[in-house]
């Protein structure tokens, strides 16, 4: 019994990717708010790509409002997740610089989750598999 409860299997993996991919809507929040607020903080926003704010602003909304959208149906999920990805490092590595580590640990707490996915993959129950047993 201790066994079966401690031991692997493949359907908790999956599970747990599953939940994984749930919280990856969290982000969608803050994708939204910039979308609804993009004229105020294109004022101030990071230009890392040097493309301009706005660019760089819109690429920030595309990251963290239609690509955490795809990750957590499991479409095209690692794809979904390059500039998830991305956009979380320049948070951690350019967004907050010189602030202290706790102002980079909410960019941190989505970084984790992702890459964890990339590297996994969606999981069974996700859009991604049931594209490949339907071909």
């Amino acid at each position: 019994m201790l066994k079966r409860l401690l031991g692997y299997s493949s359907i908790s993996v999956d599970v747990a990717v599953l939940l994984l991919r749930l919280f990856t809507l969290f982000l969608v929040y803050y994708g939204y708010d910039k979308l609804v607020h993009f004229e105020e903080k294109a004022a101030y926003w990071p230009d890392p790509f040097h493309v301009g704010p706005k660019i760089s602003l819109g690429l920030t909304v595309f990251a963290e409002l239609i690509c955490p959208l795809f990750v957590f149906m499991g479409l095209f999920t690692r794809l979904a997740l390059l500039p998830a990805i991305i956009n979380m490092l320049f948070a951690v590595l350019i967004g907050h610089t010189g602030e202290p580590f706790m102002a980079r640990e909410h960019a941190f707490s989505f970084l984790i989750p992702f890459i964890v996915i990339f590297l996994t993959g969606p999981g069974k129950y996700s859009l991604d598999a049931t594209l490949r047993m339907v071909s």
